[in-house]
């Protein structure tokens, strides 16, 4: 969606810049003043700077996207198989509080971090329903809520570091 609108805005910057130009040329045809043309000037640059300025962002942002989507790839491909079987440690723990196939599927979305909008989204229902069965999924598990979900299954995992001196 951010790059979409940054595509759109580099267009628009470089349509204004097309019209500028173009009014530049009918008005220095026609005879405008110095300071009338100095002023398009003026604005026919602005608008190429912006479409500049926001075209090498937009190459920047896509260029650190790359390279976060190639670290997660890599790191993913390192850690396949521990989480597979943590993906099935938690499955086995959501069938031991007994939730329902919908809740275990919440259970996930919540663990990925989705928000409650999309997990609705992903489900096809309403952000009500998914906060009901995210209630539901919390008291099956007896915690407060999805921080303490979180917690339930990632801090055994996580050690401390020891301090090496």
């Amino acid at each position: 969606m951010r790059n979409r609108l940054s595509i759109f805005t580099v267009i628009v910057f470089a349509g204004i810049a097309l019209l500028i130009a173009l009014d530049l040329a009918t008005d220095q045809g026609e005879g405008a003043g110095l300071v009338h043309l100095a002023i398009e000037g003026a604005a026919l640059i602005a608008a190429l700077i912006g479409a500049i300025l926001t075209l090498r962002t937009l190459r920047r942002t896509t260029s650190q996207l790359t390279l976060a989507r190639a670290e997660a790839d890599r790191w993913q491909s390192e850690n396949r198989e521990l989480l597979r079987g943590l993906s099935e440690a938690i499955g086995r723990q959501f069938i031991q509080w007994e939730l329902s196939p919908a809740e275990q599927e919440i259970g996930y979305l919540l663990l990925k971090g989705l928000s409650m909008d999309e997990i609705a989204k992903v489900r096809g229902t309403s952000e009500r329903t998914a906060r009901d069965q995210a209630r539901a999924i919390y008291r099956k598990a007896a915690v407060s809520g999805r921080a303490e979900l979180s917690a339930f299954f990632l801090e055994d995992l996580l050690v401390a570091p020891v301090n090496q001196a």
